[in-house]
């Protein structure tokens, strides 16, 4: 049930009697708890107006202050090195530094070109993408509403997901087994029918055929659908074909036309990272194609500095949206920012200031796209070493090897052996750690491996398969 606008906050209530006129597609996708968010006029708000207009004195804002600036201990004023310490121990906007945010969305566009012309919202600074997805949670998901995943995925978002937010998450098969290219013969034949390209062995590409069967047989069973694709994929390390992104795309669309309202999480934590191993994938986010697709749709972009930069601890991420009807999507942008910074505001307050801050400085420098490309020269070196020797025919008999291409990891499906008990044993006995993510799959991080121990690595799998049996 809705709330009912009497009890609304007024400005809530104008966010979404905004949406009603501009998008009412995206306020029937809004949780209770989303069409409640807003963000208030109070002392952030008047802080900034403030800023602006206070000429003698500013005394709004909870900080220490002293000789004009921030007051700053130098045992930790120390430690920043030349960075100004206003733009070190400060709070930050909600939203994020404006230069950081402009200068994400810059990326963006120079990254995926199918944005083009398109319209979406300036991004949203998240504390790294697992709070994105939190806050994509909170937005537009209430208990029992259904998520569909793959059914290889990353664990947290079972405890995002489910355990937070109290959603039921169902799953298709992401790969085409070998043995069942024709098990999906009845499925939706807008799904444009692409398998991509076979892998090694064990599986082939990716199974767009089973994702539209599913989105369609649960879209057929409610009016709002959430989709989470996770590209390059964790833990298989799938990036898709062309094809098979344009498949998962006209079926997104396909839906959309039944009726379905679907939100589209692309959860892009390891995007560039791409070596085309097998066949050339595909280079760009999802997102761009979405947007702007169908007024039933509506893309969300979760990404950031963590993997793309290095910089795993600063915990620095983006949520941008891209609404599916281009006519009013600036003031869609606009009451979805709103909201978000409602709820970012209401959570964590703000992301830090000296990571937003160390990002932003790395995005002006000209030398990043060339250190950017020099470390993923050093893991495609690692991805190529590990896609030689783990298809190696002497190990046929251990495992069979899924289709990868991209990001950090690998996934084996072992052959005659309990996974975890495998994990385990290779910990004991043989001091290697991997990651089972089944009764059958192990992932390998290739990303923490020098190449020179690639093949180390695999002969000790082997043989603790082998000691086992």
């Amino acid at each position: 049930m809705s709330a009912s606008p009497s009890k609304l906050n007024p400005i809530a209530q104008s966010l979404n009697e905004k949406l009603e006129e501009a998008a009412p597609e995206v306020l029937a996708m809004l949780s209770e708890y989303g069409r409640r968010l807003y963000f208030p006029k109070g002392i952030i708000s008047q802080t900034a107006e403030a800023k602006q207009k206070a000429h003698r004195f500013n005394a709004t804002i909870g900080i220490a202050t002293e000789e004009g600036g921030p007051m700053s201990l130098p045992s930790v004023a120390n430690q920043i090195g030349d960075v100004p310490v206003a733009d070190a121990i400060t709070y930050a906007p909600p939203a994020g530094r404006p230069g950081l945010r402009g200068l994400w969305r810059e990326k963006l566009v120079a990254e995926n070109p199918s944005l083009g012309d398109k319209t979406f919202s300036q991004p949203i600074v998240t504390s790294a993408i697992t709070h994105g997805l939190s806050l994509a949670g909170e937005l537009f998901l209430d208990p029992g509403d259904v998520m569909l995943l793959p059914d290889k995925l990353w664990g947290n978002y079972r405890l995002t997901f489910e355990v937070h937010h109290g959603a039921r998450i169902e799953t298709f098969p992401f790969y085409v087994a070998l043995d069942s290219s024709n098990s999906n013969s009845n499925s939706n034949s807008n799904s444009n029918g692409a398998r991509g390209a076979r892998g090694a062995r064990g599986a082939r590409g990716m199974d767009t055929e089973a994702f539209a069967a599913r989105l369609g047989e649960l879209g057929r069973e409610r009016d709002k659908l959430v989709v989470l694709l996770n590209f390059p994929n964790n833990p298989t390390g799938y990036m898709p074909t062309p094809e098979e992104g344009e498949a998962l795309v006209a079926a997104l669309e396909y839906q959309a036309e039944q009726g379905t309202k679907l939100v589209v999480i692309c959860d892009d934590a390891y995007f560039g990272l791409f070596y085309h191993l097998g066949s050339a994938s595909m280079t760009e986010s999802l997102f761009g194609k979405l947007t702007g697709r169908h007024p039933n749709l509506l893309a969300i972009k979760l990404d950031g500095a963590t993997k793309e930069l290095f910089v795993w601890g600063l915990r620095c991420g983006f949520i941008t949206f891209g609404p599916g009807r281009s006519e009013t999507a600036e003031v869609v942008c606009e009451a979805l920012d709103a909201k978000t910074r409602g709820a970012i505001r209401g959570g964590v307050s703000n992301v830090p200031q000296l990571s937003q801050t160390l990002v932003e400085r790395a995005l002006r420098s000209p030398d990043l796209t060339a250190e950017r490309e020099a470390k993923c020269e050093t893991l495609r070196i690692r991805a190529e070493r590990v896609f030689e020797v783990a298809n190696q025919p002497k190990f046929a008999e251990s495992w069979s090897v899924y289709p990868f291409n991209s990001g950090y990891f690998m996934l084996v499906k072992i052959d005659g052996v309990d996974a975890e008990k495998l994990r385990v044993h290779l910990l004991d006995e043989h001091g290697v750690g991997l990651i089972a993510t089944s009764a059958t799959d192990i992932r390998v991080a290739f990303s923490c491996l020098e190449a020179e121990d690639v093949e180390p690595l695999f002969e000790s799998l082997h043989q603790a398969i082998q000691e086992l049996r």
